[in-house]
């Protein structure tokens, strides 16, 4: 099997595992919109960033910050995000990972890790 045939197959194996994390007891379903800001704050919260909820509204020029709005308030709905208040000013407020959006990326890097290994 060549190079790309096998990066192919374990990017499939991959996509097929990580849909099926969505939805379950454990992780509550994520629409598009969901989970690409959430893949977008994990890129900040692994540079050790803090991205605030204004600044997560202006963030991305395809979603609109009344979207980003709205889904802010779904994902802390769904227990993925929290709020954390700034320490001198109170009315800013930071996006933050909560203990079951850990484990979803975990979960998810399990199945990299699994689909890469068979």
């Amino acid at each position: 099997m060549s190079n790309i045939e096998q990066n192919n197959l374990t990017f499939l194996k991959y996509i097929s595992s990580a849909l099926a994390v969505s939805g379950t007891l454990n992780f509550p379903e994520l629409d598009p919109v969901e989970e690409r800001l959430l893949n977008y704050y994990a890129t900040t919260w692994h540079l050790d960033k803090l991205t605030t909820v204004i600044e997560a509204m202006h963030a991305s020029a395809e979603i609109s910050p009344s979207t980003v709005h709205r889904r802010l308030k779904t994902l802390r709905k769904k227990g993925y995000i929290g709020l954390r208040v700034d320490d001198i000013d109170t009315r800013i407020k930071y996006i933050v990972q909560t203990e079951l959006c850990k484990q979803y990326f975990a979960h998810l890097g399990e199945c990299i890790v699994s689909a890469n290994s068979n």
